[in-house]
């Protein structure tokens, strides 16, 4: 079961996640599906609204940008002069380390505009740190971490060929939604 917040629906996307359910692990996966969603839709303003005000990032590159408000005015440039390739993702844990606190593990590629395939030279570690407020659960750390395995080649095989599995299954996905919309 997945959790996906539908910033149209909600009167502000900060009330992504509901503090009232209990499983906070399931929270945090729709958190981090949303998160991932609004780089692919390139939006800068619903990225930063899934973090908390003090939240943080660490791109790929090792830039370090600290608060939501920042987070948003450092992505905006990026996402208007530049075709960001799209996230192909999956999560390889979820735990909570305290109440009210839960830590993502996740693996990624980038499938660059116009391209069939992720670029495994980009491939990275995601990690998300997640805190649960009085209101939901936001981002308090996202880190997107180079996946060069040095010396461990078939580390970097096994996972280039996971996330192009992942692309794959969520491809059929997309056909099997669209001839189902077509029938209704």
């Amino acid at each position: 079961m997945t959790l996906i917040c539908d910033f149209a629906k909600l009167a502000s996307p900060r009330r992504c996640g509901m503090p009232d359910e209990q499983d906070g692990e399931l929270h945090v996966r729709g958190l981090y599906e949303v998160l991932i969603d609004c780089w692919n839709r390139r939006s800068a303003e619903d990225f930063a609204a899934c973090f908390a005000e003090q939240g943080s990032i660490v791109g790929f590159d090792g830039s370090q940008v600290n608060g939501a408000s920042n987070i948003a005015a450092h992505l905006a440039p990026i996402f208007a002069d530049h075709p960001t390739p799209t996230y192909v993702t999956l999560v390889e844990g979820v735990r909570t380390v305290a109440p009210g606190a839960v830590i993502l593990r996740a693996v990624s590629g980038l499938l660059p505009p116009g391209q069939d395939d992720i670029v495994p030279e980009l491939n990275a570690v995601q990690t998300l740190v997640a805190a649960r407020n009085a209101e939901s659960w936001q981002v308090e750390l996202f880190q997107n971490t180079p996946a060069q395995f040095h010396g461990q080649p078939e580390l970097a095989g096994r996972m280039t060929a996971d996330l192009r599995e992942a692309l794959r299954n969520r491809r059929l996905e997309i056909r099997r939604a669209a001839s189902g919309a077509t029938r209704a």
